[in-house]
């Protein structure tokens, strides 16, 4: 763990595990940002908004993440982003993995898990993309948009890193085996990194909030609060 003024990176975790899954407890990251700003740059209000609320409410509270259920897309992903560095790092130099990024400029924090860092000023997004979104990529965000925009889907996660990360660029990698590796280079946007600081600070309040209110609750005359103690999904295979 290297810590700046206002941010910190665990340079020595591995993405993924259980000490990775504690550093991020609780926290609002890039992956996740789509979740309370919508594209338009307008905060969410909707199921999957108020899921993540309480989600990381409750991780806060518990001090534990609960597992993710991982598909064979998401394993594929793993595998060829091995392929993909390995292919950036040919053609365009050297990277350096980091575990977890989190900045508290804000007093508040924000994290994010970059899969690379590049130099002293950049940094990249790596996407495993089935084919089809891969030959779309490459006809409308490289072909049509010569000014090199990505995917509108990665967007908000693009620019929290570079939000969080303070860095000059960051590369949206798209690769799908076969077919040409996409490496389309980000600048930040004031505009959209505005909104996404605006937003989190609001749903960082909410957060507290409803931590509050929990807290409140075991102090109501005659609420029928249990304690509990928390079976792990491991404990029973065992």
């Amino acid at each position: 763990m290297l810590d700046g003024s206002h941010i910190t990176v665990y340079r020595d975790l591995e993405q993924g595990s259980e000490e990775w899954l504690q550093a991020r407890c609780g926290l609002l990251t890039a992956s996740e940002m789509k979740l309370i700003l919508t594209p338009t740059l307008k905060a969410a209000s909707n199921d999957k908004e108020r899921a993540h609320l309480y989600e990381l409410a409750a991780q806060r509270i518990s001090g534990y993440v609960e597992p993710h259920y991982v598909n064979d897309d998401m394993l594929r992903g793993q595998a060829e982003e091995i392929e993909a560095r390995r292919y950036y790092e040919h053609n365009f130099g050297p990277v350096e993995q980091v575990g977890f990024i989190v900045n508290r400029k804000w007093g508040f924090p924000i994290g994010c898990s970059p899969d690379w860092l590049v130099g002293e000023d950049g940094g990249a997004e790596c996407k495993s993309r089935r084919a089809k979104y891969q030959v779309q990529t490459i006809i409308e965000n490289v072909f049509a948009d010569r000014s090199e925009t990505i995917p509108p889907d990665f967007t908000i996660q693009v620019q929290t890193c570079l939000l969080v990360t303070e860095r000059r660029w960051w590369d949206f990698v798209s690769f799908s085996g076969g077919l040409p590796m996409v490496a389309i280079r980000v600048w930040p946007d004031p505009v959209i990194q505005a909104a996404i600081v605006e937003t989190a600070g609001a749903f960082e309040a909410r957060i507290q909030k409803r931590i509050a209110d929990y807290h409140a609750a075991a102090e109501i005359p005659g609420a029928r609060l249990v304690p509990t103690e928390r079976i792990l999904f491991t404990d029973i295979l065992a």
